[in-house]
């Protein structure tokens, strides 16, 4: 057991609805009933598996939700994006029990971010919950022994139950199970998409590109789709928390590119699973993707648990001067260049340095990889 960095009391708050986001199996149930059993609040545990109260709670009845939530300090509904008019029916509780606390959880923010954007502005509190953040290993092990799981994260990924698992082909079982039984299954599921092979294929293009420009034109030729298609599918999976996109940063060269996004897996189990490649990597030819890729998830996971608002972006020119990622932050720019092997230090490019006068600029390797993922 892992203890998380998210500290659900801190979020919730009376007359709100705390959201938490997160794919299958990152540990949201767990999170949740870890929070119930040291809670002093009466509560109630419902699920959008429940079949019976789904059906109650999604009449949006007032009645109904009163003899629901009456006797209660705090509701707590997980897989909330199975239950109809959820959005409402959540408008209900804060509008007419305002000193009620309220907890739902979703494993795809594309059907309970659509159902309750509307209906709950102003009366809801969102946090995403990542798989395991090496920050998270490191505070429940020893730095030395989370250094030593490097290759395995970068492997097998850190989902919670592959972490835990002790030998290799577990690891890879339960990696492979989670990305058939779960991720896709969630896409199909709540899209009603009946092509589950062509976006099996189109991840494991994405899988190839890590760290590359993605063209949807191409890869809507590639898959025999149109690209407005290409496109749904990468926001659904974007949504489903299998990928996270990343933009061209451009603001005052006109040779920077930007127009094309890249896209990043938010585990690298996942990503290893749809290629079915398990390699150690010093077998590999694809290390430096998994090493940019591992680097820009473990960011993302850092600033997020440290409470930082950041925007994310790549930056290219036509020239083909790079950075690989983009930090905005508190009005700087932080450029971070990633290289798995420590000899390799590039300098910062010219046209960077000269265009930002509040830009900076670092090299990550595995000699100080800690003090970039670890706040």
């Amino acid at each position: 057991m892992y203890h998380r960095s998210i500290n659900l009391s801190n979020h919730l708050q009376q007359g709100k609805v705390l959201i938490i986001y997160g794919a299958r199996q990152v540990g949201k149930t767990t999170l949740v009933k870890q929070l119930l059993a040291e809670t002093s609040l009466k509560h109630a545990y419902f699920t959008g598996d429940d079949l019976a109260f789904s059906a109650d709670f999604g009449k949006c009845e007032l009645p109904v939700i009163q003899s629901i939530v009456d006797d209660l300090d705090l509701l707590v509904i997980d897989e909330a994006q199975k239950i109809e008019n959820i959005g409402t029916a959540l408008k209900l509780v804060v509008d007419h029990f305002p000193e009620k606390f309220v907890l739902v959880t979703g494993s795809s923010s594309f059907d309970l971010a659509n159902t309750t954007e509307e209906p709950l502005t102003g009366r809801k509190n969102v946090v995403t919950l990542y798989p395991l953040s090496f920050q998270e290993i490191a505070r429940n092990s020893t730095s030395y022994e989370a250094g030593r799981r490097l290759e395995d994260l970068l492997i097998y990924g850190s989902y919670p139950e592959v972490s835990i698992s002790k030998s290799k082909s577990e690891k890879e079982n339960r990696i492979t199970e989670i990305k058939n039984s779960y991720l896709i299954k969630d896409i199909l599921e709540f899209q009603l998409l009946k092509r589950s092979q062509v976006v099996m294929d189109l991840l494991k293009l994405l899988a190839f590109q890590v760290g590359n420009q993605v063209s949807t034109v191409e890869l809507g030729k590639q898959l025999g789709l149109d690209y407005k298609t290409v496109q749904r599918y990468l926001d659904l999976l974007e949504k489903s928390f299998v990928l996270v996109s990343l933009g061209g940063f451009s603001r005052n060269l006109r040779k920077e590119v930007s127009k094309m996004n890249m896209y990043y897996f938010m585990d690298l189990g996942i990503r290893n699973a749809v290629i079915a490649n398990f390699n150690s990597p010093d077998m590999r030819n694809d290390v430096g993707q998994l090493w940019e890729n591992f680097l820009f998830i473990e960011r993302i996971k850092r600033n997020a648990f440290a409470g930082h608002t950041a925007n994310y972006y790549y930056w290219r020119t036509y020239d083909q001067k790079e950075i690989d990622l983009i930090e905005e932050r508190g009005g700087q720019l932080l450029g971070f260049e990633f290289k798995w092997n420590p000899l390799k230090k590039p300098k910062a490019p010219k046209a960077w340095i000269d265009t930002y006068d509040n830009a900076s600029y670092e090299v990550i390797t595995k000699d100080n990889y800690r003090e970039f993922v670890m706040a």
